[in-house]
């Protein structure tokens, strides 16, 4: 499942997000294993003129039997070969159609989570950055997050329970929880959901973290999911190094912390 985490910022935007892909794999007449590969690269980034935007990706692992990141040469190619700066928004749409037309030609096997992509940047001239979300296949239209200039905040997704805990005051389930145990309806859940919000959360001024605060912030979010998972009876999708990278409107994207391909240490 993964923990994608990307947080808008007065300064800048983050990206962050593990590097473990988790697969279910059966041979004929047996039952699946479970598996875990820790160097997959699930904070995906362009070129330039392009390298004022980025993306994180989690839920689907593959399309196929192929990562997100194995796409990226194909993308930048076929679509971002003009070399014209895109707007974060053209980017993210772009995404998704390409994406969407290979989860056509490979659909999977059985039933599976979506691929769902977080994708932040600055279109060229703006003060501040914008950050869509968008998944692949039900929800092809990319959302803007934190919308608007004096809007901050953190988009994430994937294994939420442990960083729900931390920030929201509940992990996610709770509200469904509840709600089969009054009988509530879908409309008083959502209502219960954003009372629990605003009475437990965590608050965070977004507004005035430095860019260094909101590095801190992501890993702090992935760093604790993976202790936790590793002390805990779960499944433990939420692994590997983690990778960050930031953007601003002057530096375009810059890794703060990448894998690196190495031999025997």
């Amino acid at each position: 499942m993964s923990l994608g985490v990307v947080i808008k910022g007065p300064e800048g935007i983050v990206l962050a997000a593990d590097s473990r892909i988790t697969l279910d794999v059966a041979r004929a007449g047996q039952p699946p294993v479970t598996v875990n590969f820790d160097n997959a690269t699930k904070l995906l980034s362009f070129s330039e003129p392009n390298n004022f935007v980025g993306a994180v990706t989690y839920g689907a692992a593959v399309i196929g039997l192929r990562t997100a990141q194995s796409f990226i040469p194909e993308f930048e190619q076929q679509v971002l070969s003009q070399k014209k700066r895109r707007s974060v928004l053209d980017t993210a749409t772009e995404m998704s159609i390409f994406f969407a037309e290979r989860w056509k030609a490979t659909p999977p096997a059985k039933p599976s989570p979506q691929m769902t992509f977080i994708v932040g940047g600055y279109d060229e001239g703006a003060s501040y950055g914008k950050v869509f979300l968008f998944s692949i296949p039900n929800e092809p239209t990319p959302v803007e997050q934190s919308p608007g200039d004096n809007s901050f905040g953190v988009t994430w997704g994937g294994q939420l329970q442990v960083a729900s805990r931390l920030i929201q005051g509940f992990d996610p389930l709770v509200p469904e929880v509840i709600k089969a145990a009054l009988k509530l309806s879908p409309e008083q859940t959502a209502e219960l959901a954003e009372k629990l919000k605003a009475e437990v959360q965590y608050m965070i001024p977004f507004q005035v973290l430095a860019l260094q605060d909101c590095v801190n912030l992501a890993i702090f979010l992935i760093r604790t999911t993976i202790d936790a998972q590793g002390l805990a009876v779960a499944l433990r999708g939420v692994g590997g190094m983690i990778e960050v990278a930031t953007i601003t409107r002057t530096s375009g994207l810059k890794f703060v912390q990448q894998k690196k391909i190495q031999g025997e240490c």
